[in-house]
């Protein structure tokens, strides 16, 4: 890829449009397989789905021309998993990202892809939401349509206020610094895009607006996506985007009156479908999803090539992901949700060699037991995960943004803080029966809201919540390394306290900040 001047002026065009970027490859694709003009998109609600189609599209594309850098799926894993549950076995060579030391480094390619990722997702959605009230059909196509487009900006906004902003108990109730509100395609004469960053309270209120527009327009529509859309928003996901947004902002009330309209309409998967392909094939939970084609997948580059148990990848081959053996001892035996992990017998676990990788006995197991979840030539480690795996190789599959399981418990996080402890308890009873028929929560107050935060690190693993899920709780990272009773390498076993690396906080990128006169470097 050529040097690109300014990273978000890329941001702000769209290949389908059919505008210039000083690009080889072109990343503002929005409609992959058209170069239709800005007029003819807009022209009629005939064409406004090939945008729509191409935001979808924005999910799983490569960027940067850095693997891995694959669209929604690299911010699950390289941003939200490496917390305090999950690692990546004996992959020491990246030990740098999965401690979170680059959050301050402004030129690192880890800490500007995110931005460059969601500014540019934000601005193919402007381009919709500026130009659909002007195409020819009819009004409940186009209120559907624009409402689409809102709640893609959200969810941008959303995930880029988790990354670039303070945690809300550091923001001074909301008066901190937030991030760039981007609300139109235009630039000043010199083509330029000025604009200061927001506080967080201006933020998180421009998210609850698009979301609410959305809301009504999606009523007042009358439409819904196809049955089989699931990579496409609906009311349900304007509401997931807000109702994960007020968790984020500690805007208990919202969070509950929220969740239970995301989910809905979307029973949660069966024990037998959670346990095998609830997390590569769209079931009733997934209120959106992100969907990979093997006729256009990225190959080596894709999200389960990094995450699917059964992936022929070299990553996962020999670097699959693990559990934390704290996390996975927590978890009840009668929790049928354990055999999703290779827990080592005493027996086992004395054989394991340094690094927790098995050769013999547990080797032999992990083969017998889970020889489909596995590719022929895959490495063993002790706590490896059999949660992900792809639906073709080399690493592709489609895979969940916003589920039901994550809004309920949600919706019970913010039940405890509301002191509704019987709301939280039915609710923790519901998501758990499929999986341990002696489940029981009779806790109350400050004990109550711990076995939600622990059924959440259980449910949601390797998802992409848990360092997100910790940085908002305000609980420091503590990994105990294989030789002091955990399972963490080395490399690993850090402890990353609550006010290290800017209060884990990334910094705005210098190539914004070169290009933009209204922020500056810290």
């Amino acid at each position: 890829m050529k040097a690109m001047k300014h990273i978000i002026r890329i941001s702000l065009i769209a290949a389908v449009l059919s505008l210039a970027i000083a690009c080889e490859k072109d990343y503002m694709e929005t409609a992959p397989e058209s170069s239709t003009s800005p007029a003819t998109i807009f022209s009629s609600t005939t064409n406004v789905p090939l945008a729509i189609n191409g935001l979808c599209k924005m999910m799983t594309s490569q960027y940067l021309s850095t693997q891995g850098l694959n669209g929604e799926g690299s911010i699950k894993t390289w941003y939200g998993n490496f917390g305090n549950d999950l690692q990546r076995c004996n992959q020491t060579g990246w030990a740098a990202l999965w401690n979170h030391t680059y959050n301050e480094n402004v030129n690192s390619t880890y800490l500007i892809y995110p931005w460059y990722y969601y500014y540019k997702l934000i601005g193919n959605a402007n381009q919709v939401i500026e130009n659909v009230d002007n195409a020819e059909g009819s009004e409940a196509e186009r209120n559907f349509y624009k409402a689409q487009a809102l709640t893609f900006r959200a969810h941008a906004f959303t995930m880029l206020m988790q990354l670039y902003a303070y945690r809300w108990q550091d923001s001074n109730n909301g008066a901190a610094k937030g991030i760039a509100l981007r609300l139109s395609s235009e630039t000043t004469d010199e083509g330029t895009y000025d604009l200061p960053l927001s506080t967080q309270s201006e933020c998180y209120a421009q998210i609850y607006a698009d979301c609410d527009e959305a809301i009504s327009l999606f009523q007042a529509s009358g439409l819904d996506r196809g049955s089989d859309e699931f990579y496409k928003p609906n009311i349900n996901v304007a509401y997931a985007v807000k109702a994960r947004a007020a968790l984020v902002r500690e805007d208990w009330a919202t969070v509950a009156a929220c969740a239970p309209n995301a989910y809905k309409g979307h029973a949660l998967m069966g024990k037998d479908e959670y346990m095998n392909s609830g997390f590569n094939n769209p079931n009733s939970e997934w209120i959106w999803g992100v969907y990979e084609a093997e006729d256009q997948t990225l190959y080596y580059y894709s999200f389960f090539a990094y995450q699917g148990s059964n992936a022929s990848s070299s990553m996962q081959r020999n670097y699959p992901l693990a559990i934390s053996k704290e996390l996975y001892d927590q978890i009840p035996a009668t929790d049928v949700r354990r055999a999703l992990w290779l827990e080592p017998t005493a027996e086992e676990a004395a054989e394991l060699n340094a690094a927790g990788r098995s050769t013999k006995k547990l080797y032999n197991r992990a083969f017998a037991e889970y020889g489909d979840k596995l590719y022929s030539t895959s490495l063993v480690y002790q706590y490896m995960q059999f949660k992900f795996q792809c639906t073709f190789y080399p690493g592709g599959g489609s895979f969940n943004i916003y589920r039901s399981a994550e809004m309920m418990l949600a919706e019970a996080e913010a039940q405890c803080h509301l002191g509704n402890d019987s709301a939280a308890q039915n609710l923790l009873k519901q998501l758990n029966k499929a999986f341990d028929n002696e489940y029981d929560c009779t806790k109350t107050g400050a004990d109550l809201l711990t076995e939600v935060k622990l059924y959440r690190r259980i449910d949601l693993w390797g998802e992409g919540f848990d360092w997100y899920d910790y940085k908002r709780w305000n609980e420091p990272i503590v990994r105990k390394s294989i030789a002091d009773g955990g399972s963490f390498a080395a490399a690993f076993a850090v402890t990353i306290n609550v006010g290290d690396g800017n209060k884990w906080t990334w910094k705005i990128p210098k190539r914004e900040t070169d290009y933009n006169k209204l922020i500056s470097l810290d």
